[in-house]
């Protein structure tokens, strides 16, 4: 480890708030228990998820990453006026990409920077690189469950108010009562006079949103069934990989991506002394990926007491930015 690195890593004063690891077992139990089946997308994210997610957004099809970025490359001036300066960066997830340092970069002097995040791996890693570019940013990591209220660190300057930052649309990811929740949390996060920088998909062309879930090479088919390969690794199952594909498509009524697991023929899988039967063409939900219009996210956003105070499109009106506060 150079001195940079140890220096950048002795900075980082960690809150670890010792949240309780997931029972990966109960949750795959209970969401075959249930009728349709299900497992959980948050599964997605081993070693070798992260990899594929990884390649999925440098696929030609997957616009999200690449729109997201150019939007806050075009509008970070006006984001920053917008949010003002000297503010203490929340993000609720490790910040890692290139997202992250657009903001820190375009900000006005902003004091810290608190990733919140349930690996402490991914978070002291993220604080590291981030830290060394950014030596004038107090960093505060806190090793916690973002979905559930957080208390923050207090930064060695005052904040003239608390920003959190939520992009790549993971908000879709989310049903309707856990983003609620989840934008509950942002606002007892922001305080008052604070506010939330959020990243959404919008609803566009069906053809252009099923594309990027279904790339024609096939890397999102491989992260996808890499969710069984790891319950397979870790609790033991007995899922035969070869016996689902993929499925998404995009359900217009419900503005959403539903991605499926397939069973492509009558099979039986195995979790311990439980056993699940499957019959030829059940499909198996494993993720939704929400779509917004605006009036559809300010409907959302008033559920959790919050309102949109400011917005930003890229040129095709494919993916927005919204800077939420409280209502």
């Amino acid at each position: 480890m150079n001195a940079a690195i140890a220096r950048a890593r002795a900075q980082a004063a960690l809150t670890d708030l010792r949240p309780q690891p997931d029972d990966i077992a109960a949750d795959a139990i209970a969401g075959l228990s249930r009728t349709p089946k299900s497992l959980p997308s948050k599964y997605f994210y081993d070693a070798e998820g992260s990899r594929l997610f990884e390649a999925i957004t440098r696929q030609p099809e997957y616009y999200l990453t690449r729109v997201e970025l150019a939007l806050m490359e075009a509008q970070m001036p006006s984001i920053a006026q917008a949010i003002g300066g000297g503010v203490h960066v929340v993000e609720f997830g490790s910040g890692s990409g290139r997202k992250t340092e657009l903001l820190l970069e375009g900000l006005d002097a902003p004091v810290a920077y608190t990733p919140i995040e349930i690996s402490r791996t991914a978070l002291m890693d993220s604080v590291t690189r981030l830290g060394q570019q950014f030596a004038d940013v107090e960093m505060l990591p806190v090793c916690a469950d973002f979905t559930r209220p957080v208390p923050l660190p207090a930064a060695a300057r005052r904040a003239q108010r608390t920003l959190v930052f939520f992009p790549g649309s993971t908000l879709g990811n989310f049903n309707n009562a856990e983003a609620v929740q989840l934008l509950t949390s942002m606002r007892d996060t922001m305080a008052a006079d604070g506010c939330a920088l959020i990243g959404i998909d919008l609803d566009k062309d069906p053809a252009t949103i099923e594309a990027a879930y279904n790339d024609l090479a096939g890397v999102t088919a491989a992260f996808t069934l890499n969710l069984l390969a790891r319950l397979n690794r870790e609790i033991g199952s007995d899922f035969d990989l070869d016996g689902f594909r993929h499925h998404a498509v995009y359900a217009r009524e419900r503005m959403r991506i539903e991605t499926a697991l397939v069973s492509e023929r009558a099979q039986a899988v195995h979790i311990g002394d439980r056993r699940f039967e499957f019959a030829e063409g059940e499909a198996m939900r494993v993720e939704v990926s929400q779509k917004y219009t605006d009036a559809s996210f300010a409907a959302l956003a008033a559920q959790a007491g919050l309102r949109v105070s400011h917005g930003w499109n890229d040129t095709s009106d494919c993916f927005g930015l919204r800077l939420l506060q409280p209502a």
